[in-house]
């Protein structure tokens, strides 16, 4: 087999100009394959961390029934005791409280209804981006305990700016309070401390924070929570539904979730865009496979004298097939060597000046950050074996074409 190949990679090289084109357009299409799939998976970690990051956490435990119905009186079972258990895990980097519900609230020159978040100011910012995202103001340091962080375009719907005071109402918990009964409302008002802007258009508009204490008290939840978001140590965590981990926290009436729950529409994108990278392989891999076919039968029919002598001299069907499928290997190490090269400048180049989607919105989602293509060993390992046994496959067909021939009609046909 040495002999066969040492034999074919000296053919290649007897018409350069005809093997560099064919292992380029080899490498081409090897090249492009590791780009989509780098950019594939630099747009799903880019997505994922815009999703996950800003505000939705990694994962999140609610009371059973909380997510679909968004009851305030759904608070999570000895939401306590969970955080405490929730300290000692060592796959937990980060655990916050939240209160959440939907509100109206009030300004002198307008109205909205919003989703308001009642959050821990010192446990929050591992888990959100919300005193990054802001563009004026503090984050929850001032004097005043009635602080509120609103969006930049909900502040553009009231007409108000920093220390200004809006009111903010909102229907109480039904087993809060002696005096409040279910469906009772509630009214505090606020001072802005703050305006951020995460470039998502339902953040901007559609939701405030204020302190935890200030959202349990106005909807009297005496020290109840809707909402425990998690940040774990390997964010892989959230996407293995299959970990004790969400087992151990889906009891008591509690569930456990990561984003993929939270996010289905999300997942779903992923898996269409891994279709898509293998039909993308299929496509290409087929126009590769055309090529090798072209260039092999090309190489056969020039050299249709030499094959018909060796025949002559007594080399086999089997040897004369060897030498074709070596002849194509040769030609697929040659198009592996220029494809990844290509790769390597091309995804590379890209990789480190990023691409500009930012603002843009997908599947939900919106691009918060420039979008990398990200390179991995695994690209340059998977498909170019892929691309040497294809290629060693598709030779099949010119091989046993070759093994096929007569002595004295390939000769003949070659005068």
């Amino acid at each position: 087999m040495f002999f066969h190949f040492k034999l074919a990679w000296r053919n290649l090289f007897r018409n350069r100009r005809r093997s560099l084109l064919s292992g380029t357009a080899i490498g081409m299409g090897l090249a492009a394959l590791i780009f989509v799939d780098a950019l594939v998976l630099g747009m799903e970690r880019n997505l994922i961390e815009s999703a996950t990051a800003s505000f939705l956490g990694e994962g999140q435990i609610h009371r059973a029934g909380f997510r679909t119905s968004r009851e305030v009186a759904l608070t999570v079972n000895h939401a306590g005791e969970v955080l405490q258990r929730l300290q000692q895990e060592a796959v937990v980097a980060h655990a916050a409280p939240r209160v959440l519900a939907f509100g109206m609230i009030t300004s002198p020159a307008n109205v909205s209804a919003v989703t308001f978040a009642g959050i821990d100011p010192l446990r929050e910012p591992p888990l959100s981006q919300i005193d990054e995202a802001l563009v004026a103001g503090d984050y929850f340091r001032g004097r005043h305990s009635r602080e509120i962080i609103i969006g930049s375009k909900l502040a553009e719907l009231l007409e108000v700016g920093l220390d200004d005071r809006v009111v903010l109402t909102a229907a109480r918990a039904p087993a809060a309070g002696r005096e409040a009964q279910s469906g009772d409302l509630a009214q505090e008002m606020f001072r802005i401390a703050g305006i951020f802007h995460f470039n998502i258009r339902e953040l901007d508009a559609g939701m405030v924070f204020l302190r935890l204490e200030q959202a349990q008290q106005l909807l009297g939840l005496a020290g109840g929570v809707h909402e425990i978001a998690l940040k774990f140590t390997d964010a892989r965590l959230a996407r293995d539904q299959g970990h004790p981990f969400w087992q151990r926290y889906s009891q008591d009436g509690n569930e456990a979730v990561g984003w993929p729950v939270l996010l289905p529409q999300l997942q779903a994108v992923f898996e269409l865009s891994a279709f898509g990278i293998y039909l993308t392989g299929l496509i290409l891999f087929g126009v590769v496979a055309l090529g090798i076919i072209n260039t092999l039968f090309m190489a056969l029919y020039e050299r249709l004298f030499e094959f018909g002598v060796l025949r002559a001299l007594g080399t086999r069907p089997g040897g004369m097939a060897a030498l074709i499928i070596c002849e194509a290997g040769a030609l697929a190490i040659l198009s592996i060597g220029l494809g990844c090269v290509l790769s390597l400048l091309v995804t590379g180049i890209v990789s480190k000046s990023g691409i500009d989607y930012t603002g843009v919105e997908y599947a939900g989602v919106t691009f918060r950050k420039l979008l990398y293509p990200v390179m991995t060993v695994r690209q340059y390992l998977f498909y170019p074996f892929w691309v040497f046994v294809f290629t060693a496959l598709v030779a099949g067909y010119p091989a046993l074409h070759a093994a096929r021939l007569k002595p004295a009609e390939a000769m003949r046909r070659s005068l």
